[in-house]
């Protein structure tokens, strides 16, 4: 948008005819907030709020919010404090519990076996390449071992990762 002097003008006589900011956008063919920017760049006269108001309520007074309270809202410590006051003391009630029975002795066999380091089998990395629509029974992914340090299989990686072809050879 370039802001011709032809432009200003019409701006300026839109401006003095009372038009709405939008109304100037359209008969100009720009956006609101450009004619916005620029009436206020060019210190053109503030325009009447757009909200109209019931001319009854303008005379009325609003409710007057309440006092905050003000000062200190606890006793001061500095004064001594009266007699405290006598507070009942609640004694907790003690409720019997049924006994647990006891724990059954783990077999030999179980224990030797949790005692035993675990060992977990290497993880190999399955191809991530979706088939099928998402959110069909259908959808899967490929599941075939992955390339080392790459999320999908072969195949699947030659489509994927696409070598990019050197500038050079498309010059002939």
């Amino acid at each position: 948008m370039e802001w011709t002097d032809d432009i200003i003008i019409r701006l300026r006589s839109l401006w003095d005819e009372g038009l709405s900011t939008a109304e100037i956008g359209r008969r100009l063919s720009i956006s609101k907030n450009a004619v916005v920017g620029k009436a206020h760049r060019l210190d053109l006269p503030a325009r009447p709020s757009p909200i109209r108001r019931d001319p009854a309520a303008i005379g009325t007074l609003r409710d007057v919010a309440p006092r905050r309270v003000s000062g200190p809202t606890l006793p001061s410590l500095a004064t001594p404090a009266a007699e405290p006051a006598i507070v009942p003391q609640i004694v907790p009630q003690v409720v019997a519990r049924a006994p647990v029975p006891a724990a059954k002795p783990l077999r030999p066999s179980l224990i030797a076996a949790m005692a035993a380091p675990v060992r977990l089998a290497p993880r190999t990395p399955s191809c991530c390449w979706p088939i099928g629509e998402p959110g069909t029974p259908a959808f899967h992914f490929c599941g075939d071992p992955a390339l080392a340090n790459k999320p999908y299989c072969g195949p699947h990686a030659e489509i994927a990762y696409v070598r990019v072809r050197d500038r050079r050879e498309d010059v002939a």
